[in-house]
Parts: structure tokens; sequence; C-alpha cells
């Protein structure tokens, strides 16, 4: 019987995998309506809304869900709000988009956000952390158009 048969491994060894952008994204990001690499974040602060980290402490990777707001380019009057997931392992960035145009439903919103927060909920595991869901009161848009409704 060898000493590796005889013990357990200790809960602080090492593990090694190996990532690859394409299996981050298959993995974690199916859903989004964009995704992309790169070498740099590609988060504006100045338009951030909100920012969550989930940070591996040794190395400087991390899991971020941030949200930010912005016009379209050559039309200033179309908003859109943005969920996005940023992964960050090595120099390496791989990052999730979901976007919708801030008067959209509020099912859109919903939606997008559910699944931003899922593929961010799956991102910190890598990184050793967990995440509890909140609760957000939110005021409604008077130029959202009402819910569809029909007579049953």
């Amino acid at each position: 019987m060898t000493e590796q048969d005889s013990h357990d491994p200790d809960w602080g060894t090492a593990l090694t995998l190996t990532l690859t952008p394409n299996g981050i994204s298959q993995a974690l990001f199916w859903s989004a309506s964009a995704v992309h690499t790169g070498w740099s974040s590609c988060i504006d602060k100045t338009m951030v809304t909100a920012d969550l980290y989930a940070v591996d402490g040794e190395k400087g990777n991390y899991c971020r869900l941030a949200e930010q707001e912005f016009a379209e380019e050559d039309n200033e009057d179309v908003l859109w709000h943005d969920w996005v997931v940023e992964v960050r392992i090595g120099s390496v960035y791989v990052t999730g988009h979901w976007q919708t145009q801030v008067n959209a439903p509020l099912s859109e919103w919903d939606w997008c956000q559910r699944e931003a927060e899922l593929a961010f909920e799956r991102a910190c595991v890598l990184f050793g952390k967990r995440t509890r869901r909140g609760i957000v009161v939110e005021e409604g848009s008077e130029e959202a158009p009402p819910p569809k409704r029909t007579a049953h």
C-alpha cells in the first residue's frame, strides 16, 4: 500500500486544469448576445452603473459582473443596457455581453440580468467563490409599453 492509497488528499492541494477561452465561452456564455476575448477589459468605467468582483487573491485572476449603459455611436437617442461578465485568467480576458435597449420591456431586462448573473455565479466557482442573490427595488419606466394582455 502506497502513501497515496492510505491518505486522502489535503484540502489545500493545488489542482491544475487546462482552460481555453473557447471552453469558458461555451460553458458560461452560451446565451450571451456577444462574446469575445482580449488583452484588456472592454468595460468603460465611465458607463458602469453596477460592478461586482470575485478575485483570486494569489494570482490576480478574477470574474467580474458589471452593468453599463451607453448610446449608439451613430444615434445617441438609442440607449442600451449591457450586462457584462468578464473572466480574467493571466493576461487573457474572456467576456460575455447580454444587451437590451433601455426602454425594452422588463421581461427582456429580467432575462438578460438572470442569464448574466447565472454565468457570473458559475464563473465564481473557478476562483473558489460562491454567490448569493439579493433583491433590488426599481421604479417602473413610464416610457416602457405596458405588457401585452390577453383575455382567457
